[in-house]
């Protein structure tokens, strides 16, 4: 095995599974989401820094990813699949989650998935969005009770 191949069998192991939550979850379909994701790990092999520590690289990583996503949205004409075609990847109590978040506006819920499944604090979510900690709990905040009207409402 080549260092190179060392070193994307290392960081895939890391952090796919958290990424692949991420890429589907902002763009709803199982196949652009692993587009996605492959080109995050080509950049991670190819075009990355020199990485200070292991939470350096999490969050270059995740704001590759956005980025991505972002680039991926504004050239995109495909249509959504379900989430449920994506089943393999996240348990039936995620999936059940993802889907209610994946319909909150992009803003919200890529601060409730950075928050919540990647454990980033405020200042992490603000330093990696270019925003403001104040503009981060906002964000939070009207997504969770987007959430909680939701949920209130299929009551």
């Amino acid at each position: 095995m080549t260092d190179q191949e060392t070193l994307f069998e290392q960081v895939y192991q890391t952090y796919g599974s958290s990424l692949y939550r991420f890429c589907l979850l902002q763009m709803k379909n199982p196949a652009d989401a692993e587009d996605i994701l492959q080109e995050v790990f080509c950049k991670r092999l190819y075009q990355a820094p020199a990485f200070s520590s292991p939470d350096h690289e999490r969050r270059w990583l995740f704001r590759v990813a956005l980025n991505q996503c972002r680039d991926a949205w504004k050239r995109s004409s495909r249509s959504e699949l379900p989430l449920e075609t994506a089943s393999d990847a996240v348990t039936p109590e995620e999936l059940g989650l993802l889907e209610q978040v994946s319909e909150l506006p992009e803003k919200e819920r890529t601060v409730l998935h950075l928050h919540y499944w990647e454990g980033y604090a405020l200042r992490e979510i603000a330093a990696l969005l270019g925003v403001t900690v104040p503009t981060v709990k906002m964000r939070l905040k009207r997504g969770r009770d987007a959430l909680r009207k939701r949920w209130e409402g299929a009551k």
